[in-house]
Formats: structure tokens, sequence, C-alpha cells
């Protein structure tokens, strides 16, 4: 993990954590619409234990994108 020793928000306009936030959510819904395509793969070849793992792992994802979601909509609400 590299660290960086200054805030780059000023060049965004997003502090670095917010924007970290925002990308989250975006890769997690990007990332679980991806699976439905490897879902549907799986299914085709009618491999249930593959199918199981990208049905999880996209419920995961759907799950970190609701809780990005939900703590941006906290964040945006106070700054209101």
């Amino acid at each position: 993990m590299t660290t960086k020793s200054a805030e780059t928000g000023v060049v965004t306009g997003t502090p670095d954590k917010d924007y970290n936030l925002i990308w989250f959510a975006e890769a997690c819904l990007n990332n679980a619409l991806r699976l439905d395509t490897y879902i549907e793969d799986a299914r085709r070849s009618k491999d249930t234990d593959l199918e199981d793992l990208f049905v999880r792992a996209q419920a995961n994802s759907v799950q970190g994108a609701e809780e990005a979601k939900a703590l941006l909509r906290s964040r945006l609400d106070d700054k209101v």
C-alpha cells in the first residue's frame, strides 16, 4: 500500500476519503453487474459450485454498495 503525504482533494475538489467512498460504491455496483454475466455463464455450464460462489460474491458486492450509499447519503444530508 502506498502512503501519500498530501491530500489530493485540492485537485478534484473532493477530499480523498470522500472520493474513496464514492469509488467504492461504484466499484461494488460494477462488480455486481459483472458477476451477473459470470452467474449466467456458470448456469449455462451447469456448474453449480461456481454459480453459488458468484451468487454469494454478487450479494456481498450489493451489500457493500448499499452500505456505501447509506454512508454517502448520511454525509450528504449532514451538509445540507
